[in-house]
Parts: C-alpha cells; sequence; structure tokens
C-alpha cells in the first residue's frame, strides 16, 4: 500500500500495474483534481527552476505599479490641500499625458522581458500537457527538449506577445485623439484594436499547446489559436479570469487598504512559487479536452481522452463481472 502511494505521488498512475480500472478518473474534473495532487510538488519544482526568465518581467511590472501608485498619492495629497488648488489643477490636467509616458516607457521595457519567456513557456507546457493527462514527463530532461525543439516558434510568440501591449496603447491613444479632433469614426478602429489585443492575449492559451503537441508551420499554428480562442470565447475568458484572481485580489488590497507593499510581495512570492507553473497547468487540462474534442478526432491515429478510463474498458469490465456471476467457481 505504501509502495502504491509513492508511486502515486511522484509518477502518477499511467503504466503502474497495481492501479485497476476503478481507479482510473472518468470524467475531466476527476483527472484534473487527480493529476493537480499528484504532481503538485512537481509543479512548484519547476516553477522554481523557470522562475529567473520571469524576473525581469515582474520587476518592469513592480516599478511600474509602484511609479503609478506614486503618482496617484501625490496628486491625492494635492487635492486634498485646498492651497494647492492650482498646482492639483495643473496635474489633474496633465495626469493622462503623464500616465500615458509611464505606461510607454514600461510597455517598451516589457517587450524583451517578455520575449525571454517564450521559449520557457514551450518547455513548461510540454511537461504540463502530459502530467494533465497523465503521461510520464521529466521536469529537465523534458522540459530542456521541448525548448530545444520549439524555441523558434516560442520566441516569434513571445515578441509577438510582447509587441502587443505597446501597439495597443499606441493606437488607442492616436485613435482617441483622431476621435476627439476629427469624428466618432475613429472611435471604431480604436475599440476594433483593443479587440484584436485581448484576442491575442486569450489565443496564448492554446500557442505554447498547439506548438509542443502538433508539427505545424508559425502561420498555421496562429490561425489554429486565434479560431480556437473565438470559437471557445466564454471558457477560454473564464480559465484566463480564474488564473488571474490572485492579481485581481491583489490589486484590490492594494487600492483599498494600506498594505500595497505586502500584497506585492504576497503576489510576487506566489509566482516566484507556483503561479507561472499552476497556470501552465490549467491551460494545459483545459486545451488537452479542447483538443480532443475538435482536433484529435481528424488526425489519423490521434488518441483522445488519455487519462481517462476508456469506454470499452467499462465493456469489457461489465462483460467480466457478468461471466463472472455466471461462474461463481472460476
Amino acid at each position: 500500500m505504501f509502495g502504491k502511494f509513492m508511486n502515486n505521488y511522484y509518477y502518477g498512475k499511467s503504466g503502474k500495474g497495481d492501479y485497476k480500472r476503478d481507479d482510473l478518473p472518468t470524467t475531466r474534473g476527476q483527472l484534473f483534481r487527480e493529476m493537480l495532487r499528484i504532481r503538485l510538488s512537481g509543479l512548484f519544482r519547476m516553477n522554481l527552476m523557470t522562475a529567473v526568465a520571469f524576473l525581469p518581467l515582474m520587476y518592469v511590472l513592480m516599478i511600474t505599479v509602484n511609479a503609478l501608485f506614486a503618482h496617484l498619492v501625490e496628486l491625492s495629497n494635492l487635492l486634498e490641500n485646498p492651497e494647492q488648488a492650482e498646482a492639483a489643477a495643473q496635474m489633474l490636467a496633465d495626469s493622462p499625458q503623464q500616465i500615458y509616458s509611464l505606461l510607454f516607457s514600461a510597455l517598451i521595457l516589457c517587450i524583451p522581458a517578455i520575449a525571454i519567456t517564450g521559449p520557457v513557456q514551450a518547455g513548461m507546457a510540454y511537461v504540463t500537457r502530459n502530467w494533465a493527462r497523465d503521461e510520464h514527463a521529466f521536469i529537465w530532461s523534458d522540459f530542456k527538449d521541448a525548448v530545444k525543439e520549439n524555441w523558434k516558434q516560442a520566441l516569434g510568440v513571445s515578441v509577438i506577445t510582447g509587441l502587443v501591449p505597446i501597439v495597443v496603447l499606441v493606437c488607442w491613444q492616436f485613435y482617441g485623439n483622431m476621435a476627439q479632433t476629427s469624428g466618432m469614426f475613429y472611435v471604431i478602429p480604436q475599440v476594433l484594436t483593443l479587440a484584436l489585443g485581448l484576442v491575442w492575449m486569450l489565443a496564448l492559451t492554446f500557442l505554447y499547446p498547439l506548438m509542443v503537441t502538433y508539427k505545424m508551420n508559425f502561420r498555421t499554428l496562429v490561425r489554429n489559436a486565434l479560431l480556437l480562442a473565438v470559437g471557445r470565447l466564454p471558457q477560454v475568458v473564464g480559465v484566463r479570469l480564474l488564473m488571474l484572481l490572485p492579481t485581481l485580489i491583489v490589486a484590490l488590497v492594494a487600492f483599498y487598504t494600506p498594505y500595497m507593499l505586502y500584497a506585492l510581495m504576497a503576489l510576487a512570492g506566489y509566482y516566484l512559487l507556483i503561479g507561472n507553473s499552476l497556470a501552465r497547468f490549467v491551460y494545459a487540462s483545459f486545451t488537452n479536452a479542447v483538443f480532443d474534442r475538435y482536433i484529435n478526432p481528424r488526425v489519423a491515429g490521434a488518441r483522445v481522452n488519455r487519462g481517462l478510463s476508456p469506454a470499452d474498458d467499462e465493456e469489457d469490465a461489465e462483460d467480466e463481472a457478468e461471466a463472472a456471476q455466471e461462474d461463481p467457481g472460476s
């Protein structure tokens, strides 16, 4: 019993002869919970192993949030002081441009900071894809092989991801100014740019899992990810919001309590310890189900519902049970 528990904890149930058919999950929810329990320590180790790639991005985000908060505090102090009414009015008028300049500088720094995370996310996507469907994967060797095999496409995806926020910001500002001076027609491209940026961020849910699962060129990879993101829009939005929940909680604590510093430290600790690998595992579990529904049935020889109890196994089990009842002495 103890040996079964240790094998289950470290390696999962794949290929273990001491597991019966009844041990296999029958639903996606059961598979997710079981694999998360088994692979939780591995997610911690993988997150710590890859955290160095995300440190520049975390640093840029933290200094940006700190600068925005300092700007808001200064503006609030001026507004509360009647003697500084003129300075407050001037700062309030200049505030949109100052915030835009601050965000522009931060997003420029985010381009290389995001770009270097692409190959790392490809490696994490491969390992978590296997774990999410109850297949074995070594944290280091399989991660390294996946990075080596997919780094070009992964780097292309991460570079585009780094460019998307700055393009959206510049277009939003440009078309917004045009709408004020030349007519409301320019609101359409302004909103369209924002929508395209959001769709790309949703497509990231599929890009890395598609990359490590199927052989396709970069154009086909991006097209399929965008189609899946639009086709499963409510589910993708729900999954992304779920993984943003810690950040949203910290944002609320930071802006409505005096504990902003502690909240940011807690958020940084979360992402340094498990946040990135946990998100990749959740995305892998979700995308595995989507691929089994929309892609794998159309691929010759592709297996579906990996990690789940197969329907034919259930029928065989019923036949065996009936045979045992008919021949008790067997």
